[in-house]
């Protein structure tokens, strides 16, 4: 092994290192120019503002928004939930029925757990179930079909954080925007991944969070399309145009845009170099494990990387092997059995049920999350443990019976 650190990260959908060069824009604004971007009095404040506000202005324009039309939360949790919560609060009136998706990240379905406990209707659609090449992908036409007089939301990921499936989300955006419903969307897995632009997209709403893409963690965006009304959710100051007052983390709003910007510069080469090394590894792991199963939909090509599937995603079902037990006996390799945000609790997958995996397979999968600082020599050392492990975990459980 030529110098590879032991162990490795492949969990990159959890969260991502915080890149050096991002450091390095972040570290003046702890130190030098700490002031309070809202202290509109002295210089120590106008060059914190001047610093967030054209943060601001990047992060919009590679989203291909308005400056005016980036909130800074502390993450997509709280975006997601702000976007939410306070659209529905706000628009009660026109109806109380909310449309979502089955394999939502928990921080749109608890959200909406606790709308339903307010009265709130809310309708989960089911997704393309496994077996066909669109696995976990809703159908544009599922929307219409579940839209009412009284919905006052339509809340749906972009990718998802297990599977990596890439949602028709432009087709669902003219849906609602034809009915005048406001759309919302979490693009936390994708923004900085895959080309994201507001306007193509037809969405209203749209939360995004820095960690995902090599920024620092406690800063996140939500987009607010111009005209959509909202209930703030944290009052205070009236600091983010009164839709969430506090404080603005200069260091960290300073972080988002410069990771954002590297995402944008590099993102094709990025993808595609992330697209060859999650091959690399699926291959290996498949023709060693000929049993082993792709959860969610089949990997495109080079030619057609952001179609359906994020580049750095693969998640694998390993028959008669428990997800558990291996990722215990690869210490060295860092993955996941799932989304970061549900391991506190020991349930299986919830997305992986909802495209119809069983429950034993669903214990027996992995999620592999491959980044920017990945190499192809991680890749093959991952390979080589899981093959090994899975092996070893067969005989001991055929040894067992």
């Amino acid at each position: 092994m030529s110098g590879m650190q032991l162990p490795i990260y492949l969990d990159n959908h959890a969260t991502t290192r915080v890149d050096p060069r991002v450091v390095d824009a972040m570290l003046p604004f702890f130190t030098q120019i700490y002031g309070n971007a809202g202290s509109t009095s002295h210089s120590f404040g106008w060059e914190a503002k001047a610093a967030a506000d054209d943060s601001r202005a990047r992060i919009a324009a590679a989203i291909g928004a308005n400056e005016r039309e980036i909130i800074f939360t502390s993450g997509a949790t709280e975006s997601n939930n702000l976007a939410i919560r306070g659209t529905c609060e706000r628009n009660r009136r026109r109806g109380n029925h909310i449309v979502s998706v089955t394999t939502e990240h928990k921080a749109v379905l608890d959200p909406l757990k606790k709308l339903a406990r307010k009265g709130f209707e809310v309708t989960l659609l089911p997704v393309t179930q496994i077996g066909d090449p669109l696995t976990g992908i809703l159908k544009p036409e599922q929307v219409a079909a579940a839209l009412r007089e009284e919905t006052c939301l339509v809340s749906v990921m972009l990718a998802n954080n297990e599977i990596g499936s890439i949602a028709p989300i432009s087709e669902i955006g003219a849906i609602c925007r034809e009915r005048g419903i406001p759309f919302q969307c979490d693009a936390t897995q994708a923004v900085g991944k895959i080309p994201v632009d507001v306007s193509q997209l037809n969405v209203d709403l749209m939360s995004f969070s820095a960690h995902k893409m090599y920024g620092p963690k406690g800063i996140g965006a939500l987009y607010v399309r111009r005209g959509t009304r909202l209930e703030g959710q944290i009052d205070g100051g009236g600091q983010e145009y009164n839709l969430r007052s506090g404080t603005l983390p200069v260091p960290l709003v300073v972080g988002f845009a410069a990771a954002l910007d590297l995402c944008l510069q590099e993102l094709p080469a990025a993808a595609l170099r992330q697209h060859q090394l999650r091959e690399r590894l699926f291959q290996q792991l498949k023709t060693a494990i000929p049993d082993c199963l792709l959860n969610g939909p089949e990997l495109p090509s080079a030619e057609d990387l952001f179609s359906t599937r994020l580049p750095g995603n693969l998640n694998l079902a390993f028959p008669l092997v428990q997800g558990e037990a291996l990722m215990m006996s690869m210490r060295d390799v860092a993955v996941s059995s799932g989304s970061a945000c549900t391991s506190a609790n020991p349930e299986p997958s919830h997305v992986l049920r909802a495209i119809g995996q069983t429950e034993d397979l669903t214990l027996a999968s992995l999620r592999f999350g491959i980044g920017r600082f990945n190499t192809a020599e991680e890749i093959d050392f991952a390979a080589r443990l899981v093959i090994e492990n899975v092996r070893r975990l067969r005989e001991l459980s055929s040894l067992a019976q």
